[in-house]
């Protein structure tokens, strides 16, 4: 009695499963965790891209340990991230610890899990882009006219506590060229450009990388348009050239003052007198 029943659960798990072979239902495909990003070293969030669901609702779920743990615990934010990701708040994230992380998909027809990722929070920081870019042309009296450009670190980063550096990075072009132009501005929010195509309209953009991590996206572009008298007006210039060209005619002129004779001989020198050869004029002066 006992093995007519064993049998006819076995037909009928067998008969379930080939129903389902049939109908294209598998176990879910392998998932893959691709991307882990903390914006200020204080909270991280991670993404991963599902599998084939094989045709059938899955669910998933990631579970991380730190190392030297053994405890497994369930992500605390499915929402924040996104679909399909995991966000650590503030609670959760710990810095200079490796985190173990990988997400397991569940249908009706089984389970399966993605490869393990070893996360250390410190070295996947990518800041937001900077913010309130302003872009104004400047030209001040007797100086070269010049692009200034001027920024706001991104709100989510303490730059007051000095444990977060920021490094910038500007880069522009006329609105029809193919090529940028890039600036590495260091710690500075503000920043000079001196070289511009008068009458160009410019794209400027900004971004910021931290001392351990990515560069951020770069900001949104703002434009900017150069006048066509964009020129430069350095009255010191010319004001240079002029004395020094009042010096260069004093020195001739007094040169020409002192030795004028000898500049007049040098310049035209005097034409010698006819002379014969072997005539001797001693000799005419005895005989007269």
């Amino acid at each position: 009695m006992k093995e007519n029943v064993a049998s006819a659960t076995v037909f009928t798990l067998l008969l379930f499963l080939n129903t389902c072979l049939l109908n294209g239902q598998l176990p879910p495909g392998k998932p893959e965790i691709f991307k882990c990003r903390s914006p200020n070293k204080e909270t991280f969030t991670c993404w991963w891209k599902p599998g084939t669901d094989g045709g059938l609702p899955t669910n998933y779920s990631l579970t991380y340990h730190r190392e030297g743990e053994t405890l497994m615990h369930e992500c605390p934010d499915y929402i924040t991230g996104g679909p399909n990701s995991c966000h650590f708040g503030k609670q959760y994230t710990s810095m200079w610890r490796t985190y173990i992380m990988m997400v397991n998909a569940t249908n009706q027809m089984g389970s399966s899990f993605s490869d393990e990722l070893y996360v250390d929070v410190t070295y996947i920081v990518q800041p937001d882009p900077p913010l309130e870019l302003a872009v104004e042309v400047k030209q001040p009296e007797d100086r070269k006219p010049y692009l200034w450009i001027k920024w706001s670190p991104p709100t989510l980063i303490d730059l007051k506590t000095g444990w977060f550096t920021l490094l910038y990075e500007i880069r522009l072009k006329p609105e029809k060229a193919a090529e940028w132009e890039i600036h590495f501005a260091g710690q500075q929010t503000e920043f000079k450009i001196l070289s511009l195509h008068p009458g160009q309209k410019y794209l400027v953009q900004v971004r910021c990388k931290p001392d351990h991590g990515y560069w951020s996206a770069w900001s949104p572009a703002t434009f900017i348009q150069i006048p066509s008298d964009f020129t430069m007006n350095d009255t010191t210039v010319w004001i240079s050239v002029a004395v020094l060209s009042a010096v260069i005619c004093l020195i001739i002129v007094w040169a020409v003052a002192l030795k004028g004779y000898s500049m007049v001989t040098c310049i035209f020198p005097p034409v010698p007198g006819p002379k014969i050869k072997g005539f001797d004029a001693h000799l005419l002066e005895v005989t007269l």
